[in-house]
């Protein structure tokens, strides 16, 4: 089998699964990846992958799935399970569907016993384990930041019934500066609890304590547990036959100095509420202890604290500054203060966000679409960490079990599930609050939307306002700082004049100047607000609006701005409604959407009801 030949598929696009393909692409493999994520698989099939810092290299790919099933046409030499461990289960019965005669699995993950998983599937004879030796994080959807690579990996067939595929994949790896090592199942097995002790020893640690890597090992005193758990994991390994060199306590403390200013991947999980690859870690030791009698009280800790803290809503437990800031943030996005958030950590929940050029808005939702959460910070604003505290209370408070992110950067937003446009998010959500024929009138912070939906619920055409923002938020902002009124009092101001004079000029370079001029003539405040507003009408009526049916306004110009919509009523002689928190209207239909991607993929909603009748 010449390396033009070999076809080796890529389950899970993380740090692991990229540099791999990246690598098997380089040494002359085909390649195929699978990423449900759609931002993350869209910015792969338009730019490639790339990778940077102690691994330098780039590829293109030609063969990028949605789906495992959607793999099995490419005929597969290989295929390697890059995913974290909780996600496994459900990815291997999916790549059952892939099984041929010439299939070899590789799993190419941490922790003891990963690899029985596959071996069960797909049997001990197709079956290999890697262990890599590098370590990196996302500093784009498609770009890899490789922390460090401490050569060689290790890979082998699990009984010793492959050792070809191991060498051939080692040569592979090598040929391309990653080198690798071939070895027999005896090894493997002895690496594997090498690298997981050097998991076990720091990970749980640093995402308890919220430290990086190199944090941790700049302290004397986390330093001394570390060697303590290192300790306690070896003597257990020692009763598994596994033999270690005299100095390896101290080899271990050196490679854990090089790993960089990082959080591991265990830690992140934690810090994000997310489920954690603990089980593979630091229980496996302890259950392996137990099977020997020997105690391991240290690893038998951290599992445990480990376990609690994602199993319980910690937001409040979160030390020092970051805990009040996402008590904050909690307190001033609930939708109805009186939520019993315990109950949302057990039923489906939903997100959507709407990241517009002015504002980024979060809703989080229940499989009925009820509102449970609501946030909106500026999309541009100073605090660039503003989004990630945002994102991990939701995480801490809500079980949230697919997103959807929407528009202008939604294709930049790695963390959502799936990505649909604005026009379709704002459809969703006011059809589900008012099924039937319907125009949208969307005044968002760039552009105006009119949006027909047919009494299907469909949208059957959509009308935008050219490429000049005239008429919209960042119109509305800057006519009012140039008139040196107070955006929040414009509409309040416009109520009290009789004012009939429309601004003539929809450029907002020439609107400035018109504004001046009206200044210079002595036109107040609320004649000027007026005639801001009338030209807006003015500009909206120019577009099509459908006679005959409902007309809802949405869009944070609705929301700041309730004047508009008197003269939007008179202009069109006919009652426009505005739904009501008209700014989170597209966010909520990206949760609605959210949802139904959920349900339309087969899995089942569990409900509130559902989890109390099972309990029962």
């Amino acid at each position: 089998m010449s390396n033009q030949k070999i076809k080796v598929g890529i389950i899970g696009m993380g740090p692991v699964g990229s540099v791999l393909g990246v690598k098997l692409q380089e040494a002359g493999c085909v390649v195929a990846l699978c990423e449900l994520n759609e931002v993350k698989r869209n910015k792969i099939v338009l730019e490639g992958l790339f990778l940077e810092n102690a691994i330098c290299a780039a590829a293109r790919f030609d063969k990028v799935y949605a789906s495992i099933g959607e793999m099995a046409d490419v005929g597969l030499d290989y295929l390697f399970f890059a995913v974290k461990t909780y996600h496994l289960p459900a990815a291997l019965k999916e790549a059952m569907a892939l099984n041929s005669e010439k299939l070899k699995v590789v799993s190419a993950q941490n922790g003891i016993d990963v690899e029985e998983m596959l071996s069960e599937a797909f049997g001990e004879s197709k079956t290999l384990r890697m262990v890599v030796n590098f370590a990196g994080g996302f500093v784009a959807p498609n770009t890899v930041k490789v922390s460090f690579f401490l050569p060689p990996n290790y890979i082998g067939s699990v009984n010793d019934a492959c050792p070809e595929s191991a060498r051939q994949l080692a040569e592979l790896l090598s040929s391309v500066d990653l080198d690798t090592e071939a070895v027999d199942s005896f090894e493997i097995q002895k690496r594997i609890w090498e690298k997981t002790i050097l998991n076990a020893s720091l990970s749980a640690l640093c995402g308890i304590g919220r430290l990086t890597m190199a944090e941790a090992m700049a302290d004397p005193d986390t330093v001394e547990l570390i060697e303590q758990i290192i300790s306690e994991a070896m003597q257990v390994a020692e009763c598994e036959k596994m033999r270690f060199p005299d100095d390896f306590v101290r080899q271990c403390l050196r490679y854990l100095k090089n790993g960089g200013d990082h959080f591991p991947s265990l830690a992140l999980d934690i810090i994000n509420n997310r489920p954690t690859e603990i089980d593979f870690f630091n229980s496996k030791i302890v259950a392996y202890g137990r099977k020997h009698y020997i105690r391991t009280s240290l690893n038998l800790s951290f599992t445990n604290m480990v376990k609690a803290m994602t199993n319980k809503n910690i937001v409040y437990r979160i030390p020092g500054v970051s805990g009040q800031v996402n008590k904050k943030i909690l307190h001033k996005g609930l939708a109805n203060k009186n939520l019993v958030l315990a109950e949302f950590k057990n039923t489906d929940c939903f997100l959507g966000v709407d990241l517009g050029s002015a504002f980024t808005k979060f809703v989080v939702m229940d499989e009925k679409g009820n509102s449970l959460f609501r946030y909106c910070l500026p999309s541009l604003g100073s605090d660039k960490h503003a989004p990630k505290n945002v994102m991990q209370t939701i995480a801490s408070n809500f079980n949230i079990r697919y997103s959807c992110a929407t528009g202008y950067g939604r294709k930049y937003f790695d963390q959502a599930d799936i990505v649909k446009t604005e026009i379709n998010c704002a459809a969703a959500a006011v059809s589900h609050l008012y099924p039937g024929d319907k125009n949208i009138l969307d005044i968002g912070g760039e552009d105006i939307k009119i949006i027909r939906c047919d009494k299907d619920n469909n949208v059957e055409n959509f009308y935008m306002n050219d490429k000049c923002a005239a008429g919209t938020g960042s119109f509305l902002s800057e006519i009012a700082e140039r008139a040196q009124i107070n955006i929040a009092e414009m509409s309040s101001l416009a109520t009290l004049s009789n004012y009939n004079k429309p601004l003539n000029s929809f450029c907002t370079v020439f609107a400035k100047t018109e504004i001046m001029n009206w200044i210079f003539e002595g036109i107040s405040p609320q004649d000027i607000s007026r005639g801001v507003y009338l030209s807006i009408a003015g500009k909206v009526a120019k577009m099509r609006l459908d006679p005959g049916i409902p007309t809802f306004m949405i869009g944070g110009v609705a929301a700041n701005h309730p004047y508009l919509k008197t003269m939007l009523n008179e202009q069109f002689n006919k009652d426009i409604q505005v739904i009501d928190m008209p700014q989170y209207v597209v966010a909520l239909g990206a949760a609605i959407t959210a949802r139904d991607a959920f349900v339309r993929s087969g899995q089942k909603i569990r409900s509130m009801e559902e989890e109390e009748s099972t309990v029962c």
